[in-house]
């Protein structure tokens, strides 16, 4: 923890680095009988974008050959309907999203193809849906579709309002095709506008990054995330990183500026990243909570939750390897959705940990009581590594919630707390 506050986002537990290969591959259904499915999370990924950012280490592919995007809409119905076969029929959906790559990249009659699926899949009307979209592909006629669908968030990563700092973080974006997309998303009335900033870009300075949360804040999103640029291996900038001695520096002090800009504005830390409007509409839906509920993904690049098993299709990075990976996708016969493929299988240590890290990176801490009720210890008894995050003041006292600089340092508390056999996983996986 010593070393940097910027060693990894930990968006997931365990990361699909750690999955290996399930033999025998195990049926869906069996995977599924044993868990609750009253409060499911449904999640569909669209792998495609119409260009490829610079920091993205993202299951994503750039300007598809049309004939693809057509053969992925119609594996992703039989896919769907393999999958929903392998619930009980009152399987129930608290929360849906539909990420990427980027879902908007499909036109206006391909994204009303892909709720139909989403129908089919997850048979949830009037329920929280978040969409992802992007400057370039935030059209009236595509939000339009969205809007009709009740989705409730759409998410845009816009960065930079500097076309400057936007292009040193290799996203070649223009100003007015920003402010374009903004409106177009404010006037079609959904719910929440999520916008996605970025810190610590090649000669990005104070002023600069002032003046990106001044532009935010005029169009007074519900939620605003802010993450700290990684340069990743098999990224565009990861192939041309230099190192810089001063970055966390930059990075740290650039986050602290933006906190104290939100906060006073009105806004709420929720964790690291997430920053929501203090009146800001509450989602409405049934309650689901990632620690506890199971999440069904459905495309080439989706994961799927239960408490002993996570499981996906194969993971990449680099460009070719992703092709290869969509290619296989669309060429499977339905039956093989009906197995999970890849995977790691959680024992009740790691089932622990998971719920721990999921909590515990949130601004509302662990919920000690829970813990108890759902493991029968408690949290700290198990995890005694916590004192240690307490005596560097990153933990409060009663080991349930980090303080405002251990929220700063989620990206290394994460991966410290992150296990022996996970670990070694992720460091003997092989790229592709």
């Amino acid at each position: 923890m010593d070393d940097s506050p910027y060693q990894g986002y930990l968006y997931a537990y365990p990361h699909k680095t750690a999955y290996r290969r399930l033999e025998p591959r195990p049926l869906l259904s069996d995977v599924w009988s044993g868990e609750r499915q009253d409060s499911l999370f449904g999640y569909i990924h669209l792998p495609f974008c119409e260009m490829r950012c610079g920091f993205c280490n993202l299951f994503t592919r750039a300007n598809p050959p049309d004939e693809q995007v057509r053969a992925y809409l119609g594996q992703l119905r039989r896919e769907a309907r393999e999958v929903r076969d392998s619930l009980r029929p009152d399987a129930r959906f608290s929360r849906l999203a539909i990420g990427g790559g980027t879902p908007t990249y499909l036109t206006a009659p391909e994204l009303e193809e892909l709720f139909g699926i989403a129908a089919d899949a997850f048979g949830a009307t009037g329920v929280p849906m978040s969409v992802e979209t992007s400057p370039a592909t935030a059209t009236p006629d595509r939000l339009e579709v969205l809007a009709g669908h009740g989705t409730t968030r759409v998410s845009i990563g816009v960065q930079s309002f500097l076309d400057t700092e936007a292009h040193a973080a290799g996203r070649p974006q223009r100003l007015a095709e920003v402010l374009a997309a903004l409106q177009a998303i404010r006037d079609a009335r959904i719910p929440v506008l999520n916008l996605d900033l970025i810190y610590g870009i090649d000669g990005q300075t104070p002023q600069t990054w002032q003046h990106s949360l001044d532009e935010t804040l005029r169009w007074r999103p519900e939620e605003i995330y802010l993450y700290p640029l990684y340069v990743r291996p098999l990224t565009g900038l990861g192939r041309r990183a230099h190192a810089r001695a001063d970055w966390d520096r930059q990075r740290q002090e650039l986050y602290r500026q933006a906190v104290d800009v939100l906060e006073d504005a009105g806004y709420v830390r929720h964790s690291m990243r997430q920053f929501r409007r203090a009146d800001a509409p509450e989602p409405d839906g049934p309650d689901y909570c990632c620690q506890d509920d199971g999440t069904v993904g459905l495309g080439a690049g989706s994961r799927s939750y239960t408490d002993g098993l996570h499981y996906s299709f194969d993971y990449a990075v680099a460009v070719p390897e992703v092709r290869a990976v969509i290619d296989d996708y669309i060429s499977r016969p339905a039956g093989d959705f009906r197995h999970a493929e890849f995977g790691f299988h959680l024992d009740a240590v790691e089932q622990r940990r998971r719920w721990l890290l999921k909590s515990l990176l949130r601004a509302d801490g662990v919920d000690a009581v829970a813990y108890k009720e759902r493991f029968g210890t408690a949290h700290d008894d198990d995890f005694p590594q916590l004192t240690e995050l307490a005596d560097r003041g990153w933990l409060s006292g009663d080991r349930t919630t980090l303080t405002a600089e251990g929220l700063s340092r989620s990206d290394a508390i994460g991966p410290w707390l992150v296990s022996g056999d996970v670990r070694e996983a992720m460091g003997t996986y092989v790229p592709r």
